[in-house]
Parts: C-alpha cells; sequence; structure tokens
C-alpha cells in the first residue's frame, strides 16, 4: 500500500512539473470524455421527449381502449354501454378513465360566416392521459359542467380565425344547431407540426350530452383507461371478458392497448441514434487517448536521464511502472472529471434542454450512467495511454543516463 501511495504522489509529482505539457494533451481528453458524457445524457432526454411525443397520439403507457361496436354498422346506445362499462370497471378501481367521442361536426360563427369544424367530446382527464399540449390557457375540467357557458378548448389555427383575441378576455365562439349556444374559449392547443390547419373544438362530453339526447350518427365512440404497464396484460383480458358477458346480440367489444408501449420495435430509433452518436463520441475519445499516447511516448524519450537516475537511487522497476502509469491514468481522471462537470452544468439548465426538445414536459434530472459513463471512459483512457509508455519507461537502464 505504501509504494501505491508513493507512486501515485510520484505521479501527481510529475504532473505538477510538466503541467504544461499535461496541459495540451489532456484538452482533447476533457472535450472527448463531455463530449461522450452529453451523448449519452442527451440520448436519455431524447428518450424522454420521444415518449412524451408517442404519449401525446397513443396515451400514455399503459393506455387501454375499449370500443363498442354493432355488427351491422349502425351506431350502438353508448348510455347502455356506458352504464355497463361503469358497473364492470368498479371491481378495478381505475382512477383514470376518460370517454371520448370523434366524428363529430360542429357549425361555428365565425367573422367570416358560420362554418363546419369538426370536435372532439372528451372528459378531463384526456389531457393527463395523452399530455395534451395548450398554446395558452388552461384544459377542461370537470366543475366546468355546470358552467352557464360551457367552457371549450379551441385548435390553434381556430383561434387565429377568431381574431387570436387573449384568453384573459375570455373570448367566445358561438354554435348553432342542436349544440347552438354561447361557450367560452379556455384554452388553445398548439399546432401539432408545420401544416396543421385543422380548426377543432374540444368539449366535455356531459356538456355536449347535456344539450343533444344523442351522438351524431357519424360519431363514434371509445373508452381510454390509463393503467399501471404491469398489469395493463393482466387486466386487458379479465376486463375484456366481462364487458362480453351478457352482450347484446349483434355487438361486440373490442379492448386492445393504443400506448407505444405495447408497439413491439418502439425504441429501435430511440436505439439507432444512441448507437450512432455514440460511436461517433468513442471514436472522438480514441483519436484523443492515440494522440495522448504519442505525447508521452515522445515525452518518454526526453526523461531517460531522469529514470535511469532514480533507477541508480535504487527506484525498483515496479516503482518507476507504476509511477509513469499513474502519470497517465491520474492526468486523463482529472481531465474527464473537468469535461464532466463542464457538461453537467451545461445540461441540468432546463432552459437548454427545453430549446433543444420543444414540448418536453417532464425534464428528467441530469442522468448519473452518463457521468459514469464518462468517468469509466477518462480512466480506461489513461491506463490505455498509461500502459505503453510506462513499458517503456520499465526498461530504462542506469547505464542510459549517461549516455543522455
Amino acid at each position: 500500500m505504501t509504494g501505491f501511495l508513493g507512486a501515485l504522489a510520484d505521479a501527481w509529482a510529475e504532473i505538477r512539473v510538466h503541467k504544461l505539457r499535461v496541459l495540451l494533451s489532456l484538452i482533447g481528453i476533457a472535450v472527448s470524455v463531455g463530449a461522450l458524457t452529453a451523448v449519452v445524457a442527451i440520448s436519455e432526454y431524447q428518450r424522454q421527449f420521444q415518449a412524451e411525443q408517442s404519449d401525446r397520439w397513443g396515451g400514455r403507457a399503459a393506455t387501454i381502449v375499449v370500443a363498442a361496436n354493432n355488427d351491422d354498422g349502425t351506431p350502438i346506445d353508448m348510455d347502455a354501454f356506458d352504464e355497463r362499462f361503469a358497473r364492470v370497471s368498479e371491481r378495478f378501481g381505475f382512477s383514470h378513465v376518460a370517454r371520448i367521442a370523434q366524428g363529430v361536426a360542429l357549425r361555428v360563427e365565425l367573422p367570416d360566416g358560420v362554418a363546419d369544424v369538426s370536435a372532439r367530446l372528451l372528459d378531463p382527464v384526456y389531457s393527463q392521459i395523452h399530455r395534451e399540449q395548450l398554446a395558452t390557457g388552461r384544459w377542461l375540467l370537470d366543475s366546468d359542467v355546470d358552467a352557464l357557458a360551457p367552457p371549450v378548448v379551441i385548435s390553434e389555427p381556430l383561434w387565429d380565425r377568431i381574431g387570436r383575441t387573449p384568453i384573459a378576455e375570455h373570448p367566445t365562439i358561438v354554435l348553432v344547431g342542436p349544440a347552438g349556444g354561447t361557450y367560452q374559449v379556455v384554452g388553445v392547443t398548439a399546432r401539432q407540426g408545420f401544416g396543421d390547419e385543422e380548426a377543432r373544438v374540444d368539449l366535455l362530453y356531459d356538456a355536449y350530452r347535456d344539450r343533444v339526447d344523442a351522438l351524431p350518427p357519424d360519431a363514434w365512440s371509445q373508452y381510454e383507461v390509463w393503467v399501471d404497464p404491469d398489469q395493463a396484460d393482466e387486466i386487458g383480458p379479465v376486463l375484456a371478458m366481462d364487458l362480453r358477458a351478457g352482450l347484446p346480440e349483434g355487438q361486440s367489444v373490442s379492448v386492445s392497448r393504443s400506448d407505444w408501449g405495447a408497439q413491439p420495435g418502439a425504441m429501435d430509433a430511440q436505439a439507432t441514434f444512441e448507437m450512432i452518436t455514440g460511436g461517433i463520441a468513442a471514436l472522438i475519445l480514441a483519436l484523443g487517448a492515440l494522440s495522448l499516447i504519442n505525447i508521452q511516448l515522445v515525452a518518454m524519450r526526453q526523461r531517460v536521464r531522469e529514470i535511469g537516475v532514480r533507477r541508480a537511487f535504487g527506484a525498483s522497476s515496479g516503482r518507476v511502472f507504476f509511477s509513469v502509469f499513474l502519470e497517465s491514468l491520474v492526468a486523463t481522471t482529472v481531465a474527464g472529471m473537468v469535461g464532466i462537470a463542464i457538461v453537467v452544468a451545461v445540461l441540468r439548465s432546463d432552459w437548454l434542454v427545453t430549446s433543444m426538445f420543444v414540448g418536453i414536459q417532464d425534464v428528467p434530472p441530469f442522468p448519473m450512467r452518463a457521468a459514469l459513463v464518462g468517468l469509466a471512459a477518462s480512466v480506461i483512457v489513461g491506463a490505455v495511454s498509461g500502459f505503453i509508455p510506462a513499458l517503456v519507461a520499465l526498461r530504462v537502464k542506469v547505464i542510459d543516463a549517461i549516455r543522455f
């Protein structure tokens, strides 16, 4: 143990004496380790961002979708099925259940005349299941059912058409037809991407049914249930069996998962991204290691007299080997820690992460895996780049000091 500490002290002393050479040779290592750490960390943020994007389309993991249909294609009595679903779901104690009716068309009074606008009838919990993003305002609440002017959430293109009145000024839209009346706009959903110009109205399922006795014939409805992913495979078959028991003839019920977690190969793109970026970072790190080995070998030729003198004064072969080996190991480890610290300081800024991944909601903390990978890489590079020069130093003899 004493010999190891002595070799470590010798290595640190050499680093201090040749600090300029060490500094220049280790800048590349610090940058390489920092790049590798950043790649691993960004891949974690990318994974979270991709999962959230998938949540917005198919629901969070795990989302179970229940749909009922008549075999002849006619609309099903949703009120009767709603009672059946409520009765069956009591045994499961679901905490997040949303009814969704799509394919509904409403007539809206706009500044340029009355226009047909697509609509969705939703329960408030839909926004939690799908991570619904708003450009401004708020989402629908359960208490909104009792409002005299039922709140609605509209899409950004429709908001453009009514003049983009700030939500704080309580803008309203007027519907004509069976669900006619004045509705207060409380939120605006952001465009889903370039070219998204769909004018859409989202309103509460119960608020619509309070005004209209039945859903339009072209509408199709379903239930979405957000459950624990570990229990989804067990709940799905049992829920389907209970809903089908005693089902009127000519009706069918489908129970399936819509979230990304149920799709095979859902994260293949993420794995490819990590492999490509990780390979690039590893290549940069390998080039930095080769550069450091070259510099260390050149420096070792200039230290022949020094090492010969140390051997003449009784330094053992092991002491010489480990002092040179640890010199590289300590230097690269310190350089790697500096690179890791810089990356951690930069990426811990939520502003930077949200700028890189626009729309991410749950920014994960800096992944410890990234720091450990970077630290392990710096140690490995230090060991590899120190082993070869240490072998060269081991072959130096006392007579070499006289020749030089």
